[in-house]
């Protein structure tokens, strides 16, 4: 998939935010979020995920590899692309280690999951809650959020 593909994902993911917004009445995006994301406790928020990245966890960014090519990545993370993580999820170690070059997240690690704009990382989170992992949580602000706000932190 080429930019085309990259636009259109995109403005899949913001109508779905944008839908979340006009059946939740007025509000931001950011304040639908974190009601979305406080009711489930999955979600975790930029000042997390930082936090989190200093210790132990696994972050599995599951956009697809000319998004990460194209516009970068978040430091640390795995990109694992969403259409690949049934079978990596279910992968041997070995193999998984192989495929991806880092250690393959056990059942009892702490796994986050982040994509463009919160969308498809929910989907992961969904989709490895339902094969039994039991501390995985997503980063719904995406790649798009941890750029902006990086880049206003180096300011």
């Amino acid at each position: 998939r080429g930019p085309c593909g990259w636009q259109r994902r995109r403005e899949l993911e913001l109508a779905s935010l944008r839908l979340a917004v006009s059946l939740a009445g007025p509000g931001s995006v950011s304040a639908v979020l974190r009601k979305l994301c406080s009711a489930a406790g999955r979600c975790v928020s930029y000042e997390e995920l930082k936090d989190l990245k200093k210790n132990n966890i696994i972050h599995i960014d599951v956009r697809e590899r000319w998004e990460i090519d194209r516009f970068g990545r978040i430091p640390e993370s795995i990109n694992i692309p969403l259409s690949e993580l049934a079978e990596a999820l279910q992968m041997s170690p070995g193999d998984f280690r192989e495929q991806y070059h880092q250690k393959m997240p056990t059942k009892a690690d702490h796994v986050v999951f982040s994509c463009l704009a919160g969308v498809r990382s929910k989907q992961a989170l969904d989709f490895a809650v339902s094969l039994g992992f039991s501390r995985v949580q997503h980063y719904a602000g995406g790649f798009e959020e941890w750029a902006k706000r990086e880049h206003l932190e180096k300011k």
